[in-house]
């Protein structure tokens, strides 16, 4: 579900684009995946309440799975409202010279950027939220976890020092491929 979040976040446009608005069409589309992925969560979330059986397990989920529905509902507010202004400006095409209207509409506009900004935080906040739950499930495998502990560099004379997972992998060095 997590991924599903991601890929949401990658529909939206990228920020700072004056010149990409997103169609009505593709925000309500967007907004209907997200009532979806909504309702998929609260499923969950009742599934993991009424079946107490899982154990200490269970808590996590539901906890992750709750504030998952509570980043995607922020995140189709946010959409709803890049709709609402997107309609705005289709119905106010026509009064693009009048002074108010010209004001009104770049208002609009910021108010589009604004509420995509949020609905991408929030896009991601719901997809960290059910990564973090999933790895109460299923921590990293051994393998990972000996992968992340291994260094590219090596060490003379010394123990392999362990890289935290969070640390960033040095870059590889360039290098140019000629052919024959």
């Amino acid at each position: 579900m997590a991924s599903a979040f991601d890929a949401q976040r990658g529909k939206l446009p990228v920020p700072g684009d004056p010149h990409r608005l997103p169609g009505n069409i593709a925000v309500a589309q967007q907004i209907s995946e997200l009532g979806k992925l909504i309702t998929e969560l609260g499923d969950e979330v009742l599934f993991r309440t009424i079946n107490k059986e899982a154990g200490a397990r269970t808590t996590p989920a539901v906890s992750g799975f709750s504030a998952a529905v509570r980043y995607a509902s922020e995140a189709a507010t946010a959409l709803g409202e890049v709709a609402q202004q997107l309609t705005f400006l289709e119905q106010t095409e026509h009064l693009y010279e009048q002074p108010d209207a010209r004001d009104a509409r770049e208002a609009a506009g910021l108010v589009i950027e604004d509420r995509l900004e949020t609905a991408d935080t929030a896009l991601r906040e719901a997809a960290d939220s059910l990564h973090a739950a999933s790895a109460t499930f299923s921590p990293p495998s051994s393998r990972l976890r000996a992968a992340l502990t291994r260094t590219t560099t090596p060490v003379y004379g010394a123990a392999p020092a362990s890289l935290a997972p969070s640390a960033p992998a040095p870059a590889p060095a360039a290098r140019t491929v000629r052919g024959r």
